[in-house]
């Protein structure tokens, strides 16, 4: 799609400055380490990732977006079997796009392999807009992989795909930061919406809370599939965010890329 890149860069830039500048103006939690570092090693890694997907597509041509045209101009997938209504089908693409993120993320914290790569993201001590962009490089990679698969199985259109990627990044962005919602605005926009406090709990250092609130951007999985969880036990100010074995280091670039090979 012609300016898609351009597209979706606009507005990626552009809700994270409006999340920064919102958590900066309504923090949720105090931070335990200081700004500078984190931020510099989670955009660093989130450079790395682009580079990395670039890199994927020198191999693979067809990442998410190219997948779905190929998809539409061969005929494959099942929306290109199916007459639908563009809206319905739309509709129904994100919804199975974003049911497949809370599948794979939830596969992520079972299988120890992938486990061990996502726990580069859990490592973060504070949360904040960063850490929505905090991930392995090798984690996006097959990431890309398994979402190229799917597309090509569901066929849904090019625009279907760049929406989807457009509410997945920028809810993502949403629920990763360290912004104060109301409780009354929190529990309406729950709902609907995975919302930071609910996000949240997913990153508690306790086993069984972070093995819940798997949802990105709609709630609505994990209510059904049972995995919802409204607060931590602690409290949102008590709990304690990160893996229950780390020191300050997830701060540090290198630590965090060579995470994924270390015994713990």
């Amino acid at each position: 799609m012609e300016h898609e890149t351009t597209l979706r860069l606009s507005i990626f830039l552009g809700l994270f400055a409006l999340f920064a500048y919102a958590e900066h103006l309504a923090p949720r939690r105090e931070r335990r380490l200081p700004r500078k570092g984190r931020w510099v090693t989670n955009l660093v890694m989130s450079g790395l990732n682009t580079v990395t997907l670039n890199a994927l597509a020198i191999g693979l041509p067809l990442l998410a977006v190219g997948a779905a045209l190929n998809a539409q101009s061969s005929g494959w997938g099942l929306f290109n079997m199916v007459e639908l209504p563009n809206v319905i089908e739309l509709t129904l693409a994100v919804l199975i796009l974003d049911l497949a993120i809370w599948l794979q993320h939830l596969i992520t914290h079972k299988i120890p392999l992938l486990w061990r790569l996502h726990r580069v993201h859990h490592a973060d001590r504070d949360m904040d807009v960063t850490t929505a962009v905090r991930f392995h490089p090798v984690e996006i990679a097959l990431s890309m992989l398994l979402k190229v698969g799917l597309i090509y199985l569901l066929g849904p259109s090019a625009v279907a795909v760049v929406l989807f990627e457009i509410i997945l990044n920028g809810t993502a962005m949403f629920n990763h930061s360290n912004l104060r919602l109301p409780p009354a605005v929190d529990r309406i926009v729950r709902l609907v919406l995975v919302t930071p406090d609910m996000h949240r709990v997913h990153h508690s250092a306790q086993r069984t809370e972070h093995d819940s609130n798997y949802g990105f951007a709609l709630s609505i999985w994990d209510r059904v599939f049972r995995t919802y969880v409204a607060q931590p036990s602690k409290g949102q100010d008590q709990m304690t965010v990160g893996l229950h074995w780390q020191d300050d280091r997830p701060a540090q670039l290198g630590w965090s890329l060579l995470l994924p090979f270390k015994r713990k």
